[in-house]
């Protein structure tokens, strides 16, 4: 499955890992929430970055006190009309200020790309390589936008207050 992050197709560095299986002591691992939350502490003190595959149906909050061991968070959208990862990711980055790779996973499509970055992803695996091409296209289409959101882009409002000249400077 194609990863897409930086705007580009990239190589995924983080490998998925069973829950029955062994922890590896090294490299970048993805577990689920299921696994993770069995031994937090086991998971986060491995050498390597570590993942953790969140479903959409699962409360952020238990995730929060382990924030700053994780590398990424992988939420999941189970299908295209489940919007809850949405929220799940303004939550990760504005409340609770999660600054590593929010990743998308599932039923990732073209036309919700700019919605997903506007909530704070910034990685994306999706089905099909011609989705992941035209990732970029999709997301430099629009540069302005009216509502403030997680991916930190100033509104159309608050670029229009910056080009404002100050009133009663120098009087």
């Amino acid at each position: 499955m194609p990863l897409v992050k930086g705007g580009k197709i990239a190589v995924d560095a983080f490998v998925r890992i069973a829950d029955d299986a062994e922890l590896p002591d090294g490299g970048a691992i993805l577990v689920s929430s299921v696994r993770f939350l069995r031994d937090p502490g086991a998971v986060l003190r491995r050498l390597g970055r570590t993942g953790v595959i969140w479903p959409n149906n699962r409360d952020v909050h238990d995730l929060v006190p382990y924030l700053d061991g994780l590398a990424v968070v992988a939420l999941v959208f189970p299908t295209f009309r489940d919007g809850r990862a949405y929220s799940q990711a303004r939550l990760l980055r504005e409340r609770h200020g999660f600054r590593g790779e929010l990743r998308a996973t599932g039923q990732v499509l073209r036309d919700q790309f700019v919605f997903m970055l506007r909530a704070g992803f910034d990685a994306f695996e999706v089905k099909k390589e011609s989705d992941a091409d035209a990732f970029t296209s999709t997301a430099g289409r629009y540069s302005v936008f009216y509502q403030p959101t997680g991916d930190g882009r100033l509104t159309a409002l608050h670029q229009r207050m910056q080009l404002r000249p100050a009133r009663g400077v120098g009087r």
